[in-house]
């Protein structure tokens, strides 16, 4: 159960890492003025499957825990 848990925050972070959700506005902006569109879609693709692994992961370390 450990395993997933771990497993799953750090999904979660590695995905607001790259999507941006810890930084401000200025930031986001300068961010979204400075890259390529190519660079942007691999951002949004790591942080979807990032997430999608955390949540996955949590979900699992849950089922666990209940049981």
């Amino acid at each position: 159960m450990r395993f997933f848990f771990i497993v799953g925050v750090v999904g979660i972070i590695i995905s607001g890492i790259f999507i941006g959700a810890w930084t401000n506005g200025q930031q986001q902006r300068a961010n979204f003025h400075s890259e390529t569109e190519v660079h942007r879609n691999f951002r949004t693709k790591i942080a979807l499957i990032s997430a999608m692994v955390g949540l996955i992961s949590l979900g699992i370390a849950g089922i666990i825990y209940i049981l």
